[in-house]
């Protein structure tokens, strides 16, 4: 399996993030495509083999980390893309929506598995 999970909805709070700026402030790290749960359960696969399916929108994935577990809010596409080109980790903005709850910095990293092991 590519993914952890596929979800039909998102399941965690509004986080507010609506906007390329908003989103351009949380730095891009690598995830691995097994660790992340879809909130998207179909594709276009037009989209999926374009050339140029990133050109009017951010270059990195959207994930949101919420109770221990990180959601693939927008990038579907890039992810799948990856997986077909033989590749295990996405580069992703990961915003920590647990952070946001407890009104601390919404920018700190979530914690990564890839770190964890080296």
């Amino acid at each position: 399996m590519i993914f952890k999970g596929i979800a039909e909805a998102r399941p965690y709070p509004d986080h507010g993030y609506v906007t390329a700026q908003q989103w351009a402030r949380v730095p891009p790290r690598q995830l691995r495509l097994s660790d992340l749960i879809t909130t998207k359960s179909t594709l276009d696969l037009a989209t999926l083999l374009s050339d140029e399916s990133t050109f009017y929108g951010d270059l990195f994935a959207h994930v949101v980390y919420f109770d221990g577990r990180y959601y693939l809010e927008d990038g579907l596409h890039r992810a799948l893309r990856a997986a077909l080109q033989q590749r295990t980790v996405l580069h992703a903005r990961v915003l920590n929506v647990d952070e946001l709850e407890l009104g601390q910095d919404s920018l700190a990293s979530a914690p990564s598995a890839l770190e964890a092991e080296g």
